[in-house]
């Protein structure tokens, strides 16, 4: 096969799967009364790259190593 007739495979199979997934959401309406989600979720929370304070960590353990201010056995 030739990269052409590949191209050609692969671009009848997207086509497929198109199809195909259009189907199911249509069948899925027509089962369930409700439109599959589109896109995104509406409540999507980021979550910031800063470090969290520390604070927020004073009273809890060290998983494995036991709490901060003791040695673990």
């Amino acid at each position: 096969m030739s990269v052409q007739d590949d191209l050609a495979a692969v671009r009848r199979c997207l086509e497929d799967l198109v199809r195909t997934v259009g189907q199911l959401e249509r069948s899925v309406t027509a089962e369930y009364g409700v439109p599959p989600a589109s896109g995104r979720a509406e409540n999507v929370v980021t979550i910031p790259d800063a470090p969290y304070d520390s604070g927020l960590w004073t009273d809890t353990d060290d998983e494995g190593l036991g709490a901060r201010d003791r040695h673990a056995p």
